[in-house]
């Protein structure tokens, strides 16, 4: 009947969607093999006397537990004392302000140049204490780093000197772990940013297209900024956001992936969550914003057709919603579900969603090089079922994006947790508690009949798909129910 090919239709059609943007990640390893030897090299060095004054920024909002860990680090950094400027912008209403305070105080006694700058209002959020601090600084580069972070003595040293090309605006390093065998969660999280920094980042920056600043762990010269129109927070992602300004401008961005800051990965499901919605509505927020200017302006083809999938990737997310919610339907009306069918159209739809994926983390952990092969295909599944557990937050954040729905920059509660056995349930910090978790386990409820109806149907070769889809739902749902109690 008609409705039945209608159904089926819109099926394949959602599935080649998701293809499309599974071949776009198969594109970005193509790409970063075909470049992967074009390192990039400074111009040349500042010999020690004309090394430039930079400005340390540390944005914080109620971080009591990491920020001592973080101040400790920043006063190892290799760099001329006389020539280091450290901002501790904090907005935070807590215990925070007293740590911090008594911190920094001790650190002025050794003789740093350290200033506290304390808002009382949270105006602009990261972004507007970042612009507030560039008021007072007296640098010429700014390197900001979150409170979650620990970064290496030798960074700043190693990463000044690529400036000494006047066309270079921004500096980008890559993240680590501190904690990544903690939990199976933090693993897999510790997988998914490795996709991100050690292919998508290099890829993108070695063929010649836009990418990102990352919020932390770069160094921005301070006149790009106020030249691509300063930081702005109309956005959730401010870091991107002005990224693509500055990059529209004309300033060059540089990435290091040999240099890693190790960083705290959330170890609570809700938190995990947070931070991912906060980064999908952001990158749909920029897209709605900056996406027609860049398609108009004179930057090549490449370059737009890069910044388009990149700024929308996050539509995969309804999209995969939405293929979750024909899976059963899809079930009911395809019985005459032969192999032929399966081999023409499922197989191929299903290598270009499944597979590309799997390819892309395998491959951006074989770079990384820190990880057994079997450790990594063990968890995989584990990732990908994840990822489509995150479905319906992630839909909520595009969704809310494109309706232009404001809400306030929610930062990723950090617990200071590293080593396996140390314990966050005591600690203060908790994420927003939302009914997403419900709907998650309602889908899970959901698959659990869509898998009865494929063995009563005998569509076996659709198990291994709908079982990806229970576990993930079944996981992050039950998770943060359980986690947040």
């Amino acid at each position: 009947m008609w409705y039945q090919h209608l159904l089926i239709g819109l099926y394949l059609g959602v599935l080649l969607l998701l293809a499309v943007y599974g071949f776009h990640r198969t594109n970005l390893v193509w790409l970063f093999y075909r470049y992967k030897n074009r390192r990039p090299a400074p111009k040349r060095t500042f010999a020690e006397q004309e090394l430039p004054r930079v400005t340390v920024q540390l944005p914080l909002f109620n971080e009591m537990y990491v920020i001592e860990r973080l101040l400790d680090a920043v006063a190892k950094l290799d760099y001329p004392r006389e020539k280091l400027e450290i901002q501790v912008l904090d907005d935070s209403t807590d215990e925070t302000q007293g740590i911090c305070r008594r911190k920094v105080l001790q650190l002025a006694k050794r003789g740093f140049d350290i200033h506290y700058i304390h808002r009382d209002d949270r105006t602009g959020f990261k972004a507007g204490a970042l612009e507030n601090g560039l008021r007072h600084a007296r640098g010429e580069f700014a390197m900001v780093f979150d409170a979650d972070f620990i970064p290496q003595p030798s960074m700043l040293r190693e990463m000044i000197h690529y400036f000494t090309d006047e066309k270079v605006g921004m500096v980008q390093a890559r993240w680590g772990h501190v904690n990544r065998d903690y939990s199976r969660l933090t693993e897999v999280e510790a997988i998914m940013l490795d996709g991100h920094f050690v292919i998508e980042h290099t890829a993108r920056y070695r063929s010649g297209r836009f990418f990102n600043f990352n919020g932390t762990a770069g160094m921005w010269r301070i006149r790009t900024i106020g030249d691509a129109g300063g930081w702005q927070h109309d956005t959730l992602t401010e870091d991107m956001d002005l990224s693509y300004r500055a990059q529209l401008k004309g300033w060059q961005f540089i990435y290091l992936p040999d240099i890693e800051a190790p960083a705290e990965l959330p170890v609570e499901m809700n938190a995990f969550k947070s931070q991912q919605f906060r980064w999908a509505k952001g990158s749909i927020q920029v897209a709605k914003k900056l996406l027609p200017k860049i398609l108009r302006s004179e930057v090549p083809f490449r370059v737009k057709m890069e910044a388009f999938f990149h700024l929308t990737n996050n539509f995969a997310y309804p999209l995969l919603l939405l293929l979750s919610l024909l899976l059963l339907p899809n079930l009911l009306v395809r019985t005459h579900h032969g192999w032929r069918e399966v081999l023409l159209l499922d197989l191929p739809l299903f290598f270009g969603t499944t597979m590309s994926v799997v390819s892309f983390y395998i491959l951006a952990e074989r770079e990384v090089g820190s990880r057994g092969w079997k450790n990594v295909l063990k968890r995989l599944p584990l990732m990908l079922s994840i990822g489509i557990g995150l479905c319906i937050n992630q839909s909520r954040a595009v969704f809310e994006a494109l309706l232009g729905k404001e809400t306030e920059f929610v930062r990723t509660p950090k617990h200071g947790v590293a080593a396996r056995g140390e314990s966050w349930h005591e600690k203060r910090y908790r994420s927003v508690k939302n009914l997403i978790p419900y709907f998650e386990l309602f889908m899970a409820a959901y698959f659990t009949a869509a898998i009865a109806v494929a063995v009563h149907g005998g569509h076996f070769v659709s198990m291994p798909f709908l079982l990806l889809f229970l576990v993930g739902f079944l996981y992050v749902g039950t998770l943060s129910v359980y986690q947040r109690r």
